[in-house]
């Protein structure tokens, strides 16, 4: 009895070291990120990944800073070198977290950052993804501000490209204002980022 009281004691504190070594990682991943140093944050990001097999997290957070770094990026080979490498931990964290609306977000933001690259060519081909991936991550999750203002964002994009008036999205942007105000993420490390930009967007919104 006494050896099992210890088994499970060590069992229990090896947990709870490994939540806070996970902690710590995730913190200090997200201070090098903040630091802008997005290549450190990344890295981080990716060992924490292999260290928890189980967590779509760490490995949504390095594809996501591959994904935000590669919008502007003019060199095709670089960017092509930023967006495969976030497409593999994009599939990594699908594979652990299937239906993921915070994940189906970041794809169709992988997809934009090509069409931002070169519209006449991959325009045709990804549009489509873009607004199927948006589309069903409303379904899965219609109060997920991020989903609704990427929408948002992305409607614009097309409605300027064709010379159309892009005020008829600006509710949408106030929707997901709103719904910012009142999203609880599900732990500290969650997905929380969007409503800054969300009011730059509403600042010019329909001008």
């Amino acid at each position: 009895m006494k050896q099992l009281i210890i088994i499970t004691t060590l069992l229990i504190s090896g947990i709870l070291i490994g939540q806070t070594n996970y902690e710590k990682g995730m913190q200090k991943a997200f201070e090098l990120w903040g630091s802008n140093q997005p290549t450190e944050a990344s890295n981080l990001f990716e060992r924490i990944a292999k260290a928890e097999p189980d967590n779509w997290l760490p490995a949504y957070y390095a594809a996501q800073i591959n994904v935000i770094n590669s919008f502007g990026e003019r060199n095709e080979d670089k960017l092509s070198a930023k967006l495969k490498r976030a497409q593999d931990l994009i599939n990594d964290a699908t594979a652990i977290s299937k239906e993921n609306p915070e994940i189906m977000v970041l794809q169709a933001l992988l997809h934009t950052a090509w069409v931002a690259f070169d519209g006449a060519t991959y325009g045709m081909t990804l549009s489509g993804k873009v607004v199927e991936l948006y589309t069903k991550a409303k379904i899965v999750a219609p109060g997920n501000p991020r989903v609704l203002y990427c929408k948002a964002e992305w409607d614009m994009g097309g409605a300027k490209y064709f010379g159309q008036d892009t005020a008829p999205f600006c509710k949408d942007i106030e929707r997901a204002i709103e719904l910012f105000a009142n999203f609880k993420p599900e732990t500290p490390f969650h997905p929380n980022w969007g409503n800054d930009r969300a009011e730059q967007i509403l600042e010019s919104c329909g001008k």
